[in-house]
């Protein structure tokens, strides 16, 4: 059965330097590309990764050099879109040569897995932490759903609709989601979200649509749910997720995160 890899806010910066001061974000990407590669031939049928923003830190030509070091050793094709610390520009110029990048405006496309299909939109806002999708990706939507008919459908964000109850994360969601859902529950097939920006692995249902966030590859956001605190990292362990489409008891999507890094097994139940 068709699937993918999530992978998320990875805030590649320049090399040699850490992320915030403190988290080392280059050597978390390298474990998830190193676990991802040893777990692919365990994985039957996933057959590309997607990567839901935030990229790097500051969206400079060296970070995206960066990033593309280190995605270099990746054993899967990838798509991705732009995160809030994402710059268009750059990230187009480095990704010139992807087939999925648009030559011009926001960096969406679509791709076919057979019993659904994925369309990645762009929320970035320029300058801002929270997101919205323009009236451009609100056509590029419409077109999307109406092409792939009754297929399941599943949207590709960075910034999530729903709400993860830490209120500094929650203020710099997709603010114009509600369009966004009004569309994706009007579509005939089954629709899912998947998002990142929280750092955190989370999920909820909204309507009729699932609604799901990755966790980072590198740091995560802690969970804080008082209104008066900002949001501070944690160096807990980074993780992806794989997404792969089931037969049983009904067609669906089922969703596994995968910590990254090398741990003891696997040993079988027996003594």
């Amino acid at each position: 059965m068709p699937g993918f890899v999530q992978i998320t806010d990875t805030h590649i910066v320049t090399p040699g330097r850490l992320a915030y001061g403190r988290s080392d974000t280059a050597d978390a990407l390298r474990r998830a590309v190193e676990t991802i590669n040893a777990k692919l031939p365990l994985w039957s049928g996933i057959d590309c990764a997607i990567i839901t923003g935030d990229l790097t830190d500051h969206g400079t030509p060296e970070e995206y050099a960066h990033f593309l070091s280190i995605m270099e050793g990746l054993a899967l094709p990838w798509h991705a879109v732009p995160g809030n610390h994402d710059q268009r520009a750059p990230m187009r110029e480095a990704l010139a040569d992807a087939f999925w990048m648009p030559r011009k405006g926001p960096v969406q496309w679509v791709r076919d897995f057979g019993p659904f299909s994925v369309i990645g939109l762009d929320t970035l806002l320029e300058g801002a932490h929270h997101g919205a999708l323009c009236d451009e990706g609100m056509e590029f939507l419409d077109t999307a759903l109406s092409a792939i008919g009754d297929q399941s459908a599943v949207v590709a964000t960075h910034h999530p609709f729903m709400h993860a109850g830490i209120p500094a994360m929650d203020a710099d969601n997709l603010r114009n989601g509600a369009a966004m859902m009004a569309r994706l529950e009007a579509h005939p097939g089954p629709v899912r979200m998947i998002s990142g920006h929280v750092h955190r692995a989370m999920t909820t249902q909204i309507g009729r649509v699932t609604c799901q966030i990755a966790p980072a590859t590198c740091h995560a956001v802690l969970t804080d749910h008082r209104s008066v605190a900002d949001p501070r990292l944690m160096l807990e362990p980074g993780a992806v997720m794989v997404h792969r489409w089931l037969d049983r008891p009904v067609p669906g999507l089922a969703s596994d995160v995968i910590p990254t890094g090398l741990f003891p097994g696997p040993w079988p139940f027996q003594d």
